[in-house]
């Protein structure tokens, strides 16, 4: 992840957003339906208050027993997550997500949440550029080689 590189430029997922007045059981259902492990949860006026992820469904839901069927989502989501703008650094959006201990966090735009960058994604594109600029490297190396081996 290069200095240079913002948020917007890596391969972001398109958030699964819903009201915090739904249901954690409507909720597990739209997560279980999109094949996603985190929830964005927003207000009536469409800005981000909370996320619900795979753990606090496991650690406030089930562990606890709470009714699915009849708790709202805000009651067990993780309130005010950290979010990060789209012209963030990559690099500043990883760290956040490794010195916080998450792996998802929400991009937003003016308070209304545009997606969700997840550290799995984070970690293959960082991973992707080493091995390119190490291809590159390399070509280089071997352009070197070959010209000297070449000219004497």
């Amino acid at each position: 992840l290069g200095s240079e590189r913002t948020v917007k430029r890596l391969r972001l997922s398109k958030a699964l957003t819903m009201l915090e007045s739904t249901t954690v059981l409507e909720a597990c259902r739209r997560m279980a339906a999109r094949r996603v492990d985190a929830a964005l949860l927003t207000d009536s006026n469409a800005l981000l208050c909370g996320i619900l992820t795979d753990k606090d469904i496991a650690t406030r839901v089930i562990a606890r027993e709470v009714r699915m069927d009849e708790t709202p989502v805000w009651k067990v989501m993780t309130r005010h997550p950290v979010f990060v703008l789209s012209d963030t650094l990559a690099v500043e959006a990883l760290q956040k997500m490794v010195q916080g201990k998450f792996r998802h966090l929400p991009v937003v735009e003016n308070g209304e949440v545009m997606a969700m960058l997840d550290i799995a994604k984070c970690l293959y594109d960082a991973i992707a550029r080493m091995e390119r600029v190490s291809e590159k490297g390399k070509a280089v190396i071997d352009g070197t080689d070959k010209y000297h081996s070449g000219s004497t």
